[in-house]
């Protein structure tokens, strides 16, 4: 097996979790199957929340106290989870709970078991029109290593993000996308667009899907491969990575250039963290210090994150006046959940103050943001372009800020979660869809560029001779798409998408709402 189905290099890939050895990713979960559903509660037990298999190695992460149970008793939580939160909660396969590839209860088998469990769960639907699952998002993750991510940004790797340069993606597709500073990949000088040519002398060229799984996504601290990468035409001596705690750069470059005698911002935006919050906001202080009238937001590689960020950004970029008293995104909930769908806490307004994130989940200092006031801004946009990121493109459209997307079609993920702990593992279903201030959010194909341009390796981000944003200045500078990119007419991209992706989990595409942070409408 060396192609990688969209549903593996979306929801599956790079999550290799270390607990006794765990590893879990290979070929995508369990299907639905079976004669049956999850076993019923024994009569006069309950399905309780927190109720934890003396195996589950991640019961001691647990966000609450947990009493002794059995993989069982956690199965019957997640279906009745499942039951009452999921989007799709209708379309969920008939899934015989008993079956081996959900009951392994030992050693590395348990989160295999769980998770399987979990993906079965999953609606099997397609999107219309389209051969793509209408859920390939929803995930679990371990509670402490989820929350070590989403609010510092830290991870076990190299500090390389990889991209597929091919449509349809083999390891020997792999690139480079960007280097994060200060990494192992970065002291030793590997950079965007250098392409890997093999891994512990395995060529990557034909190599089997879990033969490379492991060394190109570590998952502990101190694992050592051997790579070698191709740049150019040239290849390069073999280079030993070892992996080491790797704290993301949400927000890695801003700078301006003049064009046409104007002021143009340009800002890279990596990642929906709470780390990603001052740095957002200095950035647009800078810009509005230097006399900008336009935007050039990147957002070709962030896959979302935490919403709040999105409406913060968004009133960044807007300002005051268009936002006040407006919603930046309504949630949806499933029909079991009307009253949460119509109450006024489902609707986010633009965020324009800080919120200072603490370990808790709460805001802990609430300052005026800094806005620039722009009526258009011009977005670099992928396949990888996802979830909260897209949130920003729909939330400003409902108030007709003027959104110009260069690149290829975003990644079509108009749905959320709001997390939710049980025995230490950390479960996303899909439960809302988000709509903005003139109830538009059906953009499950994705959002069509103004301007079609291929992603360029060839040069580093920031480079004005790099493609996107060369175009984009282009754009800026005429009013038109320059010549070789592509303009569609339709602004939904519904036909799929063929484009290159980022190899990344699903954990890096998502569109998290906290509860405790819900900004209401901008006064």
């Amino acid at each position: 097996m060396t192609g990688l189905s969209e549903g593996r290099r979306r929801g599956r890939i790079g999550l290799a979790l270390s607990a006794a050895a765990v590893l879990v990713a290979a070929c995508g979960g369990g299907g639905g199957g079976g004669g049956g559903d999850a076993p019923a509660a024994p009569a006069g037990d309950p399905v309780v929340a927190q109720k934890c298999s003396p195996n589950n190695p991640f019961r001691g992460d647990a966000e609450g106290p947990t009493t002794a149970g059995s993989l069982a008793d956690e199965k019957r939580w997640l279906r009745s989870y499942f039951d009452q939160a999921y989007l799709w909660y209708a379309e969920v396969p008939a899934v015989d709970a008993s079956a081996a590839a959900y009951s392994v209860d030992t050693g590395a088998g348990y989160y295999r078991s769980i998770d399987n469990y979990f993906e079965a769960l999953k609606t099997p639907a397609l999107v219309a029109g389209t051969t793509r699952r209408k859920d390939p998002f929803s995930f679990t993750y371990p509670t402490a290593l989820w929350n070590q991510l989403a609010q510092n940004g830290v991870s076990a790797g190299y500090g390389i993000e990889w991209s597929h340069v091919t449509a349809n993606p083999t390891w020997s597709g792999l690139a480079i996308a960007y280097v994060e500073p200060g990494s192992p990949a970065a002291s030793l000088g590997l950079r965007r667009g250098d392409r890997l040519v093999s891994v512990d002398g395995v060529p990557a060229e034909g190599a089997p899907y879990e033969t490379l799984l492991r060394p190109l996504f570590p998952s502990v601290l101190g694992e050592a491969h051997s790579f070698v990468f191709r740049r150019s035409a040239s290849t390069l001596p073999p280079a030993s990575l070892t992996s080491a705690a790797i704290t993301k750069t949400p927000v890695p470059l801003s700078r301006t250039f003049n064009v046409g005698g104007r002021t143009v911002g340009y800002l890279v935006f990596n990642d929906h963290i709470a780390t990603a919050e001052a740095p957002l906001a200095a950035a647009i202080d800078g810009f509005r210090a230097a006399g900008a009238t336009e935007l050039v937001l990147d957002l070709r590689y962030n896959g979302g994150g935490y919403l709040y960020l999105a409406s913060q950004l968004a009133y960044m970029i807007a300002g005051a006046t268009p936002t006040a008293g407006k919603l930046f995104e309504r949630l949806q909930y499933n029909d079991k959940r009307s009253a949460e769908s119509n109450a006024p806490g489902s609707s986010l307004g633009f965020f324009n103050v800080s919120c200072n994130l603490n370990a808790n989940l709460a805001c802990t200092t609430q300052n005026p943001l800094p806005s620039l006031g722009f009526s258009r801004v011009t977005v670099l946009a992928s396949g990888s372009t996802c979830s909260a990121s897209e949130s920003i493109v729909n939330g400003l459209r409902g108030i007709d800020i003027d959104v110009r997307l260069v690149g290829s079609a975003t990644c079509g993920k108009p749905y959320g979660f709001t997390a939710r702990d049980n025995c230490g593992v950390s479960y996303f279903p899909i439960e809302f869809q988000g709509v903005n201030q003139k109830g538009q959010g059906d953009y499950a194909g994705g959002f069509a560029p103004s301007c079609t341009v291929a992603d360029d390796l060839d040069h580093p981000l920031g480079d004005p001779a790099e493609g996107q944003l060369a175009t984009a200045l282009a754009l800026i500078d005429t009013g038109a798409c320059p010549v070789g990119s592509g303009k569609p007419a339709n602004p939904i991209a519904k036909a799929g998408r063929p484009e290159p992706l980022l190899a990344r989990h699903v954990t890096r595409e998502s569109r998290i709402d906290l509860p405790s942070v819900r900004p209401g409408p901008a006064r």
